[in-house]
């Protein structure tokens, strides 16, 4: 199992504040690269702490801006290998603004 500091170093698709692009592919961070790696490959006890962190930073910094994504949607995006509802994605974007 693979957890995001391997997947990190591995690709080096590393995304920054407040962007939150990719610094390789200038991507939406976490970027279709990260996104790809198989789940099987992943560790989600490892990923959704430090995803989960790094969430509330990236909804603080992208919410608001013009043609920016929603709270929900970048819920969905920093925790892709979850399988959130809409509504799911929703709450938790409520509880980590």
């Amino acid at each position: 199992m693979t957890g995001i500091r391997d997947v990190l170093t591995l690709s080096g698709h590393i995304g920054y504040r407040p962007a939150w692009e990719c610094e390789r592919c200038g991507e939406p961070w976490p970027c279709p690269t990260v996104r790809a790696i198989p789940g099987q490959r992943l560790d989600p006890a490892a990923l959704i702490p430090v995803m989960s962190f790094l969430l509330r930073g990236a909804i603080r910094d992208l919410r608001g801006r013009p043609e920016g994504p929603e709270p929900p949607e970048i819920v969905q995006r920093f925790l892709w290998f979850m399988p959130l509802t809409d509504s799911e994605a929703r709450a938790v974007a409520r509880r980590l603004r």
